[in-house]
């Protein structure tokens, strides 16, 4: 079957805490970024909870185990039980166990979170590539301080013929200070020395939406995430909805750019978009108008954003509640700059179609402050 399209935001009349059963939140760039809670999340994250929306938190980073990031989360003033957060190290030790004997040993490139997976399931983590009878090499985020020896140690077992798997392949990680390399560039140096490849579990991969699916008993979830090739593209995946916060990795312009299979159902700041709808992206006789803005692709190649006049804007929907929303008789001032975003999706994701957006947004973008 042929997968429709994304060419809009979507509109959602009830708040998305209320629609959907489950949030799988990722949590680095959604919740916290360097260990402190994002702006909004802890109160954001109680108040969906206190209306019966099950939370529970899915990350790519292997680095800890889900007792200590449910720990973590506590600290922080998000109550969390370790059972609720489901991590790449749990979907990758589960792939591992599926293809080698029980018992086998395992290498461990990476953090405490992978060797306690492994144990769970009933494999041995080891330090060595000289060790008997090794059967797997596995590498996930081992933190600033992992020293340069693991990627030699892990490049001597496959270069041996030991096969090879990572808990995932995210460039990058947000952190306090910025954005630092994170466990895909430790695969890539790994990858450069040996000229293997790894099998992968975490997201977007099939092996961690399974195992979130099989842990969370989701009915109806909702994938909340900060990054467009993980969690966007796990969702797409899954064939579940999604929510792009703005408070991660992925700015306004990346948004605008993205394929059909990184294309968001929704977009909002933050955390807050979760207790509120999500307003209607229309047709207008030109472009696409959200809130009191109106978007067009130009012929000329630019994507330029207008605000509509009080007539035009009659009737259209405004932004989400938590964010104050969009006057749609009122003054520029009053409008919300993400009912603008969403309108310049409509239009840059319809020019696009199934390929990447390539028209100029810097204006339009410049206009709303993003």
């Amino acid at each position: 079957m042929t997968r429709q399209i994304r060419t809009s935001p979507a509109a959602c009349d009830q708040s998305l805490h209320q629609a959907y059963d489950t949030a799988l939140l990722d949590l680095d760039g959604v919740v916290y970024a360097g260990g402190r809670a994002i702006g909004h999340a802890v109160e954001s994250l109680a108040a969906a909870r206190a209306d019966g929306m099950h939370l529970a938190y899915v990350t790519n980073n292997a680095l800890r185990t889900p007792e200590a990031v449910a720990e973590h989360l506590g600290e922080l003033g998000i109550p969390t039980e370790a059972a609720e957060v489901i991590t790449s190290a749990q979907a990758v030790a589960r792939l591992i166990a599926e293809q080698v004997e029980p018992g086998s040993k395992v290498l461990v490139i990476g953090g405490e979170g992978l060797r306690v997976a492994l144990r769970e399931r009933g494999l041995v983590p080891v330090e060595s590539a000289d060790e008997e009878g090794l059967a797997a090499v596995v590498q996930g985020y081992g933190g600033p301080d992992l020293a340069w020896g693991r990627f030699a140690e892990a490049a001597y077992a496959i270069n041996r013929g030991v096969p090879w798997y990572a808990s995932n392949t995210d460039l990058t990680i947000p952190g306090t200070r910025g954005i630092a390399p994170g466990n895909g560039a430790a695969v890539e140096v790994v990858r450069i020395a040996t000229g293997a490849d790894p099998q992968v579990a975490g997201k977007p991969l099939p092996p961690m939406h399974r195992e979130t699916v099989l842990r969370t008993g989701a009915k109806r979830p909702l994938v909340v995430g900060d990054r467009l090739d993980t969690d966007i593209e796990g969702a797409f995946n899954g064939e579940v909805d999604s929510l792009l916060v703005l408070t991660g990795v992925t700015d306004a312009e990346q948004l605008l750019r993205a394929e059909p299979r990184h294309r968001p159902t929704y977009v909002d700041r933050d955390l807050r978009g979760l207790l509120s709808g999500q307003p209607e992206v229309v047709p207008a006789a030109e472009g696409f108008s959200c809130g009191g803005w109106t978007a067009v692709a130009l012929n000329s190649g630019e994507l330029e954003l207008r605000e509509d006049d009080e007539a035009d804007v009659e009737g259209v929907t405004g932004g989400a509640g938590v964010t104050g929303g969009a006057d749609d008789s009122g003054s520029g001032a009053d409008r919300d700059p993400l009912d603008g975003l969403r309108a310049l999706c409509a239009a840059a994701w319809t020019s696009a179609g199934e390929d990447v957006c390539t028209l100029d947004a810097a204006k339009a973008l410049a206009r709303l402050g993003l």
